[in-house]
């Protein structure tokens, strides 16, 4: 039911049960606080299970993104619409050690591409925590651009940013390799 996708470096899998102790260091870290964290084990592990979850609940969910090189972790991105979210999202987290190394654009281009060629989609979004500035440059470099903002509980005010509608979004794909 999960497919499995691929960019040049990375994999693109379904969740596994060793997966809960490869993040759990992260969520329980400051890092984690643009993404509702920081949290405990059981609270990491819960996260993880609805993100799993929502494959069997709307048919589409986030990913593991996977190093080819090494099998390693590097973070978690895709489509979500977890409940109380103003609509579908694309959403990206990426562990502090691999960031700058261009994963997250090369993940979340991947997921938008699917998002829109495989679901439907003919819009999406990102919900972004003000003060995020990593992720509004990557929003801004797939080509997306701030549309305003919503309240979501209990993460408080965020950010929408959408994203390009299906045919600019291949353009400026094409652009961006």
């Amino acid at each position: 039911m999960i497919p499995t996708l691929e960019t040049e470096r990375l994999v693109l899998r379904g969740f596994r049960p060793g997966d809960v102790e490869a993040f759990a260091g992260f969520y329980a870290s400051d890092a984690s606080r643009f993404v509702g964290g920081p949290e405990d084990l059981v609270s990491t592990w819960k996260r993880i299970a609805a993100y799993a979850g929502c494959w069997a609940l709307r048919g589409y969910g986030k990913f593991v993104a996977e190093d080819k090189s090494t099998g390693r972790a590097v973070g978690i991105v895709g489509p979500t619409y977890p409940e109380g979210w103003p609509e579908p999202e694309i959403g990206w987290t990426v562990l502090p050690e691999f960031e700058g190394r261009g994963y997250a654009a090369e993940a979340a281009a991947r997921a938008i591409s699917y998002a829109y060629d495989d679901l439907g989609w003919t819009t999406a979004m990102s919900a972004i925590v003000p003060g995020n500035e990593r992720s509004f440059r990557l929003a801004g470099r797939l080509g997306a651009h701030q549309e305003g903002a919503v309240e979501v509980k209990p993460y408080g005010m965020l950010d929408i940013w959408r994203h390009l509608p299906p045919a600019d979004f291949r353009a400026h794909l094409a652009r961006m390799q």
